[in-house]
Protein backbone atom coordinates (compact mmCIF):
# COMPACT_ATOMS: atom_id res chain seq x y z
CA UNK A 1 0.00 0.00 0.00
CA UNK A 2 1.19 3.30 -0.75
CA UNK A 3 0.17 5.75 1.96
CA UNK A 4 0.40 9.55 1.66
CA UNK A 5 -0.30 11.71 5.30
CA UNK A 6 -0.90 15.60 4.60
CA UNK A 7 -1.45 18.24 7.46
CA UNK A 8 -5.35 18.92 7.04
CA UNK A 9 -8.55 17.33 5.91
CA UNK A 10 -8.34 20.16 2.69
CA UNK A 11 -4.53 19.28 2.16
CA UNK A 12 -5.56 15.48 1.46
CA UNK A 13 -8.37 15.94 -0.46
CA UNK A 14 -6.78 18.22 -3.04
CA UNK A 15 -3.82 15.39 -3.28
CA UNK A 16 -6.25 12.83 -3.72
CA UNK A 17 -8.59 15.34 -6.22
CA UNK A 18 -5.18 15.46 -7.92
CA UNK A 19 -3.82 12.37 -7.93
CA UNK A 20 -7.23 10.66 -9.39
CA UNK A 21 -7.43 12.78 -11.98
CA UNK A 22 -3.85 12.70 -13.26
CA UNK A 23 -4.86 9.08 -13.48
CA UNK A 24 -7.97 9.82 -15.36
CA UNK A 25 -5.87 12.04 -17.86
CA UNK A 26 -3.08 9.09 -18.20
CA UNK A 27 -6.06 6.81 -19.29
CA UNK A 28 -7.06 9.26 -21.94
CA UNK A 29 -10.97 8.10 -21.67
CA UNK A 30 -13.36 8.94 -25.05
CA UNK A 31 -17.05 7.90 -25.26
CA UNK A 32 -16.17 4.37 -26.07
CA UNK A 33 -13.73 3.93 -24.12
CA UNK A 34 -14.73 5.64 -20.50
CA UNK A 35 -12.92 5.62 -17.24
CA UNK A 36 -15.06 3.70 -15.13
CA UNK A 37 -14.82 5.04 -11.33
CA UNK A 38 -16.36 3.94 -8.09
CA UNK A 39 -17.15 6.50 -5.55
CA UNK A 40 -18.32 7.09 -2.38
CA UNK A 41 -20.49 9.10 -0.23
CA UNK A 42 -20.44 11.09 3.27
CA UNK A 43 -17.60 13.36 4.83
CA UNK A 44 -14.35 12.01 3.51
CA UNK A 45 -14.91 12.58 0.01
CA UNK A 46 -15.95 15.88 0.03
CA UNK A 47 -12.91 17.80 0.08
CA UNK A 48 -12.07 15.81 -3.06
CA UNK A 49 -15.53 16.45 -4.77
CA UNK A 50 -14.93 20.66 -3.66
CA UNK A 51 -11.61 20.53 -5.81
CA UNK A 52 -12.57 18.72 -8.89
CA UNK A 53 -16.24 21.33 -8.92
CA UNK A 54 -13.52 23.76 -8.87
CA UNK A 55 -11.63 22.69 -11.38
CA UNK A 56 -14.39 21.89 -13.71
CA UNK A 57 -15.87 25.40 -12.85
CA UNK A 58 -12.21 26.87 -13.82
CA UNK A 59 -12.39 24.94 -17.02
CA UNK A 60 -9.71 22.63 -16.64
CA UNK A 61 -10.99 19.18 -16.57
CA UNK A 62 -14.54 17.16 -17.83
CA UNK A 63 -16.30 14.25 -16.73
CA UNK A 64 -17.71 13.81 -20.15
CA UNK A 65 -16.24 10.46 -20.66
CA UNK A 66 -16.30 8.81 -16.95
CA UNK A 67 -18.74 6.41 -15.59
CA UNK A 68 -19.57 6.05 -11.85
CA UNK A 69 -20.66 3.69 -9.79
CA UNK A 70 -21.49 4.35 -6.58
CA UNK A 71 -20.97 1.94 -3.23
CA UNK A 72 -24.52 2.31 -1.65
CA UNK A 73 -28.32 3.27 -1.31
CA UNK A 74 -30.80 3.08 1.41
CA UNK A 75 -33.40 1.07 0.75
CA UNK A 76 -36.78 2.52 0.84
CA UNK A 77 -35.76 6.41 1.00
CA UNK A 78 -37.22 8.11 -2.29
CA UNK A 79 -34.23 9.16 -4.22
CA UNK A 80 -35.46 13.02 -3.40
CA UNK A 81 -34.74 13.06 -0.28
CA UNK A 82 -32.20 15.25 1.47
CA UNK A 83 -31.08 12.15 3.22
CA UNK A 84 -30.58 9.48 0.30
CA UNK A 85 -27.33 8.73 -1.85
CA UNK A 86 -28.73 9.95 -4.75
CA UNK A 87 -29.29 13.15 -3.73
CA UNK A 88 -26.42 13.36 -1.69
CA UNK A 89 -24.24 12.84 -4.87
CA UNK A 90 -26.11 15.35 -7.36
CA UNK A 91 -26.29 17.77 -4.51
CA UNK A 92 -22.81 18.05 -4.17
CA UNK A 93 -21.02 16.56 -7.14
CA UNK A 94 -23.25 15.46 -10.07
CA UNK A 95 -25.14 18.49 -10.37
CA UNK A 96 -21.81 20.94 -10.62
CA UNK A 97 -20.44 19.12 -13.11
CA UNK A 98 -20.80 17.98 -17.16
CA UNK A 99 -20.80 14.30 -16.10
CA UNK A 100 -24.04 12.84 -18.70
CA UNK A 101 -26.52 11.36 -16.59
CA UNK A 102 -26.60 8.08 -18.46
CA UNK A 103 -23.07 7.42 -17.17
CA UNK A 104 -24.15 7.46 -13.29
CA UNK A 105 -25.07 4.30 -12.03
CA UNK A 106 -26.52 4.52 -8.38
CA UNK A 107 -28.36 1.76 -6.96
CA UNK A 108 -32.27 1.58 -7.08
CA UNK A 109 -33.19 0.73 -2.92
CA UNK A 110 -36.88 1.26 -4.18
CA UNK A 111 -36.64 -1.18 -6.75
CA UNK A 112 -39.18 -4.44 -6.65
CA UNK A 113 -37.17 -6.96 -6.36
CA UNK A 114 -33.80 -6.08 -5.06
CA UNK A 115 -31.75 -8.81 -5.58
CA UNK A 116 -32.04 -8.49 -9.26
CA UNK A 117 -30.91 -4.36 -8.63
CA UNK A 118 -27.80 -6.53 -7.18
CA UNK A 119 -27.47 -8.69 -9.65
CA UNK A 120 -27.50 -6.59 -12.57
CA UNK A 121 -25.12 -3.84 -11.05
CA UNK A 122 -22.28 -6.32 -10.64
CA UNK A 123 -23.31 -7.07 -14.54
CA UNK A 124 -23.06 -4.11 -15.69
CA UNK A 125 -19.86 -3.20 -14.01
CA UNK A 126 -18.11 -6.22 -15.65
CA UNK A 127 -19.83 -5.12 -19.20
CA UNK A 128 -17.89 -1.88 -19.37
CA UNK A 129 -14.88 -4.15 -18.34
CA UNK A 130 -14.45 -3.31 -14.62
CA UNK A 131 -13.50 -0.42 -12.80
CA UNK A 132 -10.47 1.55 -13.19
CA UNK A 133 -10.22 3.22 -9.94
CA UNK A 134 -12.45 2.77 -6.67
CA UNK A 135 -12.66 5.72 -4.29
CA UNK A 136 -13.71 5.31 -0.76
CA UNK A 137 -14.02 6.14 2.58
CA UNK A 138 -14.20 4.26 5.83
CA UNK A 139 -16.08 4.45 8.91
CA UNK A 140 -14.78 5.13 12.50
CA UNK A 141 -15.48 0.78 12.78
CA UNK A 142 -13.06 0.40 9.65
CA UNK A 143 -16.38 -0.37 7.49
CA UNK A 144 -16.19 0.26 3.13
CA UNK A 145 -19.20 1.27 2.01
CA UNK A 146 -22.08 -0.81 4.28
CA UNK A 147 -19.88 -3.90 4.16
CA UNK A 148 -19.49 -3.73 8.43
CA UNK A 149 -17.99 -5.85 10.89
CA UNK A 150 -18.20 -9.45 10.37
CA UNK A 151 -18.60 -9.20 6.32
CA UNK A 152 -17.40 -11.40 4.03
CA UNK A 153 -14.52 -9.94 2.92
CA UNK A 154 -15.07 -11.67 -0.89
CA UNK A 155 -19.19 -10.33 -1.07
CA UNK A 156 -20.69 -8.78 -3.67
CA UNK A 157 -22.93 -6.39 -4.20
CA UNK A 158 -26.06 -7.56 -1.86
CA UNK A 159 -28.89 -6.08 0.27
CA UNK A 160 -27.68 -5.72 3.63
CA UNK A 161 -29.48 -5.10 7.07
CA UNK A 162 -27.76 -2.21 9.32
CA UNK A 163 -26.18 -2.63 12.43
CA UNK A 164 -27.57 -0.55 15.31
CA UNK A 165 -24.54 1.04 15.83
CA UNK A 166 -24.59 2.29 12.22
CA UNK A 167 -28.21 3.00 12.47
CA UNK A 168 -27.55 5.32 15.94
CA UNK A 169 -24.44 6.97 13.53
CA UNK A 170 -26.63 7.82 10.77
CA UNK A 171 -29.58 9.05 13.37
CA UNK A 172 -27.69 12.47 12.85
CA UNK A 173 -29.24 12.61 9.89
CA UNK A 174 -32.45 11.83 10.40
CA UNK A 175 -33.46 14.52 13.34
CA UNK A 176 -32.07 12.07 15.87
CA UNK A 177 -34.33 10.02 15.06
CA UNK A 178 -33.15 6.66 14.93
CA UNK A 179 -36.89 5.20 13.91
CA UNK A 180 -36.56 7.31 10.46
CA UNK A 181 -33.18 6.05 9.77
CA UNK A 182 -33.46 3.27 7.18
CA UNK A 183 -32.52 -0.31 8.43
CA UNK A 184 -31.38 -1.68 5.00
CA UNK A 185 -28.81 -0.29 2.37
CA UNK A 186 -27.58 -2.11 -0.76
CA UNK A 187 -24.34 -1.78 -1.07
CA UNK A 188 -21.32 -3.03 -3.22
CA UNK A 189 -19.34 -5.62 -1.39
CA UNK A 190 -15.65 -5.83 -0.08
CA UNK A 191 -15.42 -8.54 -3.25
CA UNK A 192 -16.45 -6.13 -5.65
CA UNK A 193 -14.13 -3.01 -4.74
CA UNK A 194 -10.90 -5.30 -4.52
CA UNK A 195 -12.30 -5.83 -8.11
CA UNK A 196 -10.86 -2.69 -9.10
CA UNK A 197 -7.48 -2.23 -10.60
CA UNK A 198 -6.87 0.41 -8.04
CA UNK A 199 -8.25 1.68 -4.74
CA UNK A 200 -7.98 5.25 -3.25
CA UNK A 201 -9.06 5.60 0.10
CA UNK A 202 -9.33 8.61 2.01
CA UNK A 203 -9.23 8.97 5.69
CA UNK A 204 -9.36 11.82 8.15
CA UNK A 205 -9.78 13.04 11.32
CA UNK A 206 -9.01 11.54 14.90
CA UNK A 207 -11.84 9.45 15.43
CA UNK A 208 -10.98 7.28 12.60
CA UNK A 209 -7.48 6.86 13.86
CA UNK A 210 -7.83 3.20 15.28
CA UNK A 211 -9.17 2.47 11.92
CA UNK A 212 -6.32 3.41 10.15
CA UNK A 213 -4.29 1.24 12.75
CA UNK A 214 -5.91 -1.37 12.20
CA UNK A 215 -5.61 -1.27 7.97
CA UNK A 216 -2.03 -0.18 8.38
CA UNK A 217 -0.57 -2.32 11.43
CA UNK A 218 -3.28 -4.59 12.11
CA UNK A 219 -3.94 -8.28 10.43
CA UNK A 220 -6.50 -9.19 7.35
CA UNK A 221 -9.75 -9.00 9.14
CA UNK A 222 -13.76 -9.39 8.52
CA UNK A 223 -14.04 -7.52 11.57
CA UNK A 224 -12.56 -4.51 9.89
CA UNK A 225 -13.38 -4.90 6.44
CA UNK A 226 -10.85 -2.09 5.09
CA UNK A 227 -8.00 -4.53 6.44
CA UNK A 228 -8.40 -6.24 2.86
CA UNK A 229 -6.70 -3.56 1.32
CA UNK A 230 -3.57 -5.40 2.23
CA UNK A 231 -4.37 -7.59 -0.17
CA UNK A 232 -4.78 -5.14 -3.16
CA UNK A 233 -2.14 -4.65 -5.78
CA UNK A 234 -2.70 -1.18 -6.11
CA UNK A 235 -3.82 0.38 -2.84
CA UNK A 236 -3.41 4.04 -1.68
CA UNK A 237 -4.91 5.25 1.58
CA UNK A 238 -4.49 9.21 1.77
CA UNK A 239 -4.87 10.51 5.22
CA UNK A 240 -4.51 13.88 7.11
CA UNK A 241 -2.01 14.50 10.32
CA UNK A 242 -4.97 13.64 13.07
CA UNK A 243 -6.46 10.13 11.14
CA UNK A 244 -2.69 8.92 11.91
CA UNK A 245 -2.65 9.17 15.57
CA UNK A 246 -2.69 5.80 16.69
CA UNK A 247 -0.18 4.58 14.23
CA UNK A 248 2.79 3.98 15.15
CA UNK A 249 5.79 6.77 15.05
CA UNK A 250 8.17 4.48 13.32
CA UNK A 251 5.15 3.95 10.61
CA UNK A 252 4.14 7.59 10.30
CA UNK A 253 8.26 8.31 9.90
CA UNK A 254 8.46 5.46 6.98
CA UNK A 255 5.43 6.96 4.99
CA UNK A 256 6.52 10.21 4.91
CA UNK A 257 10.66 9.31 4.45
CA UNK A 258 9.05 7.59 1.27
CA UNK A 259 7.17 10.34 -0.13
CA UNK A 260 9.82 12.72 0.48
CA UNK A 261 12.79 11.13 -1.44
CA UNK A 262 10.33 9.34 -3.92
CA UNK A 263 6.92 11.44 -4.30
CA UNK A 264 4.82 11.16 -6.91
CA UNK A 265 7.60 8.99 -9.08
CA UNK A 266 6.53 5.89 -7.21
CA UNK A 267 4.54 3.40 -8.47
CA UNK A 268 0.96 3.00 -7.08
CA UNK A 269 2.03 0.44 -3.54
CA UNK A 270 5.23 0.97 -1.69
CA UNK A 271 6.67 -2.41 -1.87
Amino acid sequence: MRIVIKDTKKETGIWTADYIWKKIEAFGPTADKPFVMGLPTGSSPMPVYEEWIRRYKAGEISFKNVVTFNMDEYVNIPEDHPESYYSFMYDNLFNHIDIPKENINILDGNAPDLEKVCRDYETKIKAYGGIELFLGGIGPDGHIAFNEPGSSLVSRTRVKTLSYDTILANSRFFDGDMSKVPTQALTVGVGTVMDAKEVVIIITGFNKARAVREVIEGGVSHMWTISMLQLHEHAVISLDEPATMELQVESVKYFKDIEEIAGDKIPNHNE
